[in-house]
């Protein structure tokens, strides 16, 4: 009779465990162990839930943003076989285009998958963030030109940092082109460094305060009527925290509606030993005054 005491209850979590998907998987009428160890798998269950509807919808989202340059570059190519469309260089111009965005979106799709999985691979330098800003602000003067944009990055001294030089810029760019797009023409995206890290602020419309626990999910949107072309593919800002985490440090966002919105990248700190790994006149971001080096 003990032993079947004993057993009763470590048989019902057998079976809960064995038929897992509704919740709660079992009930919890117990404080001992037993009810410690039914809790534990009811919360398991809730999670296991939880990360399979998030794989659907990422399976369902990572379809819709592949199909849409797809469905054009078969449209018209099928168009150019039919004689309906000119093989010219207009059509050419178009194709490259939505190819390069189907690139674009599979990028940041494998980056993604190798930040989830530990694998991205960091070479770690001592790195000068007001260079690294300089660079980004350089490769989206156009950019923010077109859309009516100035990039303002003020003077200041070196901020050096142990980092990853080509992530480090990635991060910033893509919170750099997530600024100008929510920025109306006339507004301004400063680009400054700060202690341990540096700051994206714009002028833009901000972000309401119920989005901005959603603002760094992939695939997400404030403005769902944003085209793919003009709200960019939902990713960069998942990728640019990730990245950030993979430094071992954050990317947080402070806004208020209507008047823009501050994302900071915070690293961890470093010691003067550490920050001179590389000494900066031989750092791979260092271009001031000297010849490229050949590879």
């Amino acid at each position: 009779m003990a032993g079947r005491r004993l057993v009763r209850p470590l048989t019902r979590l057998t079976e809960a465990a064995a038929h897992t998907g509704g919740f709660p998987v079992v009930a919890v009428d117990r404080r001992d162990e037993i009810g410690h160890l039914a809790a534990a798998l009811n919360d398991l269950d809730a999670r296991r839930i939880a990360v399979e509807r998030r794989r659907r919808e990422m399976v369902g989202d990572v379809a819709h943003e592949l199909r849409t340059p797809l469905t054009n570059i078969r449209s018209w190519l099928e168009a150019a076989q039919d004689g309906l469309a000119l093989i010219d260089r207009t059509l050419v111009d178009l194709l490259l285009e939505e190819a390069v965005l189907l690139q674009r979106v599979i990028d940041d799709l494998r980056d993604l998958a190798a930040a989830d999985a530990g694998d991205l691979r960091l070479h770690m330098v001592a790195c000068d963030m007001h260079e690294v800003l300089e660079q980004v602000a350089a490769s989206h003067r156009g950019t923010a030109a077109h859309a009516g944009v100035t990039l303002s990055l003020p003077d200041g001294p070196p901020a050096y940092v142990v980092a990853d030089p080509d992530r480090l810029r990635q991060i910033i760019g893509n919170l750099v082109s997530n600024a100008i797009r929510h920025t109306p023409p006339g507004g301004v995206v400063t680009l400054r460094p700060v202690p341990h890290g540096a700051e994206v602020a714009d002028t833009g419309t901000g972000i309401a305060p119920e989005d901005l626990p959603r603002v760094f999910d992939r695939f997400w949107r404030a403005d769902a009527s944003r085209s793919r072309t003009t709200g960019g593919s939902g990713l960069g800002l998942a990728i640019a925290r990730k990245l950030a985490q993979a430094h071992a440090g954050d990317l947080r966002v402070s806004s208020t509606p209507g008047a823009g919105a501050v994302f900071t990248l915070t690293l961890p700190p470093t010691d003067s030993g550490r920050r001179m790994l590389v000494a900066p006149s031989e750092h791979p971001t260092s271009h001031r005054g000297r010849k490229k080096q050949a590879p």
